[in-house]
This record gives structure tokens, C-alpha cells and sequence, in this order.
């Protein structure tokens, strides 16, 4: 894949969100489209990416059940569309920048890898979004649960569409960008390897993303895929997002960890950002800096 570039993959799903108050729609879904008017776009494309259009979801409907996901049918529908888009922007030797949209997303991305062999996954998150229904019984919300799904640990309908789960298995997975009092820490160190923002401080921002590179890099492994919830900054710096959570990262720290990860990965998504909660635009403009800085070298090493 050496000399292809970025495909920006437009994704502007919130059907894994909850409302944001009752007969309200999550604003992820608008994230997109603010991120283009801030830049983000032009600012890839000016250095030769392309614009490789959307994937449209269905409308949002507030109707999570017991046993069954929130908008749970339009997240498969939605889930398979992306992966065949994901297949096809790979396949053509190209480097997906999917820009959702809510972390529900990462199905979509999951399935479509799957189909194409054997992926990792550095998932970088404010929260390890862990929660299923072996731990809860309040699941509904794919956002907070992709993790757990993507790894298998979630109802059938979601963690195996297409009978192709896990779609990625969890020694292939590691997460980053957690706080210290996650509830769902522990177990997800029963299953995977796990790295906390304190951690990352503590080790140093390079050493540590340098040394979660090389754990996912593997002759065994086809690649691996780079997940980032923008909530694993701290809200100080990006308060426009579903779920806020003092003590993350900076932004010249997330830039300084993305551009170790990302030269060696496959493709990447950005996730989570909320427009309705930056009616100046100024956090949108903010995050277009930050992804570009970040993620200008996506694929270059492979």
C-alpha cells in the first residue's frame, strides 16, 4: 500500500447514542459536516486525499427494549453498508479516515475487516466503553458498548452480524486513553491489553505509543485499525462531546500519540464529536486541527 493515500469516508451515524434529553436527537450525526466546514476536508485533500462521499444511516429512533439495542436494526443496516465501503476503499489500495458519527461505527469497520482477513485494533477512548450484557442490564446504547461487541461480548445480533464475530479478537485489541476509575478497567484487562491516560503520562507519550504499536504488530495480523473517541481529551480543551470526563489528554499529547500510531495502520475513524454542544464552531476547528496533525500520515508505513 506504499504511495496510496487517505479516502475520507464520511459516517454521520448517532444511532448508538442515547438521547440527549427525552424527544431529542444525539448531534454526532452532524460532526461531519461541521468538521468539513472547519477545514478538516480541504485540509487533507489540499495535501491529496479524496472525498470518498457518505454512508447515510436511518433515522434516529429512541427505541432501545429489554434484550435489544437502541435503533438496533438501522446499526446493522448501517454497519454492513460501511463495511462494504471499507472493503472497497482498502481493496483499492487506499487508507479509510472514516469521520463519524457516534463509536457505533466501529461495527462497520469491524465487519468490513473481517471480510478481509485478520485486523487489529487500537481502540483510544476516554472511556473503554465495556459495558454488555454480561456486566449490565442496562444495555442499549451501542457508543458505550462497541468495545465489548467488537470483541464478541455483546448479544449475537450485534457482536456476530453476518455470523463473522468476533470481529476482532481480543488479543489482537488494545485499549488507550482510558481514566484510572473506568468501572469496566479490570475486565477489560482480563481480555485485552489496557493503557490509562496516567499511564501513558507516566511512560512517556512516544514510549508508550511506540510500545502499543509494536504489541499490535504481528506477522499474523493483516494490519490493524486505529479507533478515536475525540472524549479521550480532556474537556477542557474539547467540551463538545457525548460524554465528557475530566483528567484526558491535551491536544498536543493526542497529536504526539497519533503520530505514532497512525503511519503503521490500515485506516482510522474519529468519533463522537457533537456540534450541537459548539454552536460557535470554535471546538470544530479545534478538532480539525488536532485530526490533521495527527493522522497526515496514516498508512504511510505500511
Amino acid at each position: 500500500m506504499i504511495g496510496c493515500v487517505i479516502a475520507l469516508l464520511s459516517a454521520p451515524s448517532n444511532l448508538g447514542l442515547r438521547p440527549p434529553e427525552p424527544g431529542a436527537t444525539p448531534g454526532a450525526a452532524k460532526a461531519p459536516e461541521a468538521l468539513r466546514e472547519a477545514g478538516l476536508f480541504t485540509r487533507f485533500i489540499d495535501e491529496g486525499a479524496i472525498d470518498d462521499g457518505v454512508v447515510l444511516p436511518r433515522r434516529y429512533r429512541d427505541d432501545a427494549e429489554p434484550g435489544r439495542l437502541r435503533n438496533q436494526d438501522a446499526i446493522i443496516e448501517h454497519s454492513r453498508r460501511l463495511a462494504d465501503r471499507i472493503c472497497e476503499v482498502i481493496s483499492g489500495e487506499h487508507r479509510p479516515l472514516v469521520i463519524g458519527g457516534d463509536c457505533s461505527i466501529l461495527t462497520g469497520v469491524g465487519l468490513g475487516l473481517k471480510r478481509l482477513g485478520r485486523f487489529g485494533l487500537l481502540h483510544v477512548d476516554g472511556h473503554t466503553d465495556f459495558r454488555h450484557p454480561g456486566n449490565s442490564a442496562e444495555c442499549a446504547s451501542l457508543a458505550g458498548e462497541d468495545l465489548a461487541a467488537a470483541i464478541g461480548l455483546h448479544w449475537p445480533e450485534v457482536a456476530d452480524v453476518d455470523s463473522l464475530g468476533p470481529l476482532f479478537l481480543p488479543q489482537d485489541a488494545t485499549h488507550l486513553g482510558c481514566r484510572e476509575d473506568d468501572e469496566h478497567l479490570a475486565e477489560v484487562r482480563s481480555h485485552m491489553r489496557a493503557t490509562t491516560v496516567d499511564e501513558l503520562r507516566g511512560e512517556g507519550i512516544t514510549a508508550a505509543a511506540t510500545r502499543i504499536r509494536d504489541g499490535v504488530v504481528s506477522a499474523e495480523l493483516d494490519g490493524y485499525w486505529l479507533h478515536i473517541d475525540v472524549d479521550v481529551l480532556d474537556p477542557t480543551h474539547l467540551p463538545a462531546v457525548d460524554s465528557p470526563a475530566p483528567g484526558g489528554l491535551a491536544p498536543e499529547e493526542l497529536v504526539e500519540l497519533l503520530r505514532v500510531l497512525a503511519p503503521s495502520a490500515c485506516g482510522a475513524d474519529v468519533t463522537v464529536f457533537d456540534p450541537d454542544l459548539d454552536p460557535s464552531g470554535r471546538y470544530a476547528c479545534r478538532l480539525a486541527e488536532i485530526v490533521h496533525a495527527g493522522l497526515a500520515d496514516l498508512g504511510t508505513r505500511i
